[in-house]
């Protein structure tokens, strides 16, 4: 599985010329960009929920194999209360509106296993709006602050979870659905099936097997190759 040809990277420098905003407001897509003002409310809004210096940020899908933020340490840690689930309508980064692809997102129940990143106090403000606007371009993640442990200690860190009143909100999809959606959709940042293969191996870099990942990765391959 490889990315489509022509395919955009997503890199640091892409964000901070706010390229993907300027990607979805020319797509056509019906779908409300939140400005700058707006992220960085929304920025202010989380961290004035928790005294802190350093920030944390909980990794569970493409911010593990491409963080694209400075961080001064990372460890491997689990939430509970959350799980990480393809949930999230993609009709641009990899789907078009004909064929959507599916994201990651953080859904209800549970728990999951993650990379948390942490941000050093001076570099908070700068490279949590680097975050907002990759994660947050229009608003179909909620940003909370949950609780990560690591078998040693317990610490707080910022993940973006589902938005379930989102139009984009995928809610209760069969894994048929999935499986199809995985296989075939192809957008902007490249293909779904790219996008799961890179989160299971990323995972399994630092010792996460996420056995509902690998079946769906196996499925998709399945149907891939069925099809060819």
């Amino acid at each position: 599985m490889s990315d489509g040809q022509g395919a955009i990277a997503l890199t640091r420098a892409y964000l901070e010329s706010r390229q993907l905003q300027e990607l979805v407001a020319q797509s056509g897509l019906d779908l409300r960009i939140l400005n700058e003002t707006e992220l960085e409310q929304s920025i202010q809004d989380i961290l004035q929920q928790r005294s802190h210096s350093d920030v944390w940020v909980f990794a569970y899908g493409s911010l593990i194999w491409n963080p694209t933020v400075k961080f001064s340490d990372r460890r491997v840690g689990r939430i509970y209360g959350w799980h990480r689930r393809f949930c999230l309508w993609t009709p641009l980064g990899r789907g078009t509106p004909e064929n959507p692809g599916l994201m990651l997102g953080l859904d209800r129940g549970g728990s999951c296993r993650g990379i948390a990143y942490r941000i050093s106090a001076e570099d908070v403000l700068t490279e949590l709006l680097i975050l907002w606007r990759r994660e947050m371009v229009v608003g179909s993640y909620t940003p909370r602050w949950v609780k990560v442990v690591d078998g040693r200690e317990r610490w707080d860190a910022i993940a973006f979870t589902i938005n379930h009143s989102h139009v984009m909100y995928a809610g209760d999809i069969s894994n048929e659905v999935i499986v199809n959606s995985l296989a075939t959709a192809n957008g902007k940042l490249g293909t779904c099936a790219d996008y799961l293969v890179h989160t299971v191996d990323g995972l399994m870099q630092y010792g996460i097997c996420d056995k509902p990942l690998l079946k769906l990765k196996e499925q998709v391959m399945a149907q891939q190759v069925s099809t060819r």
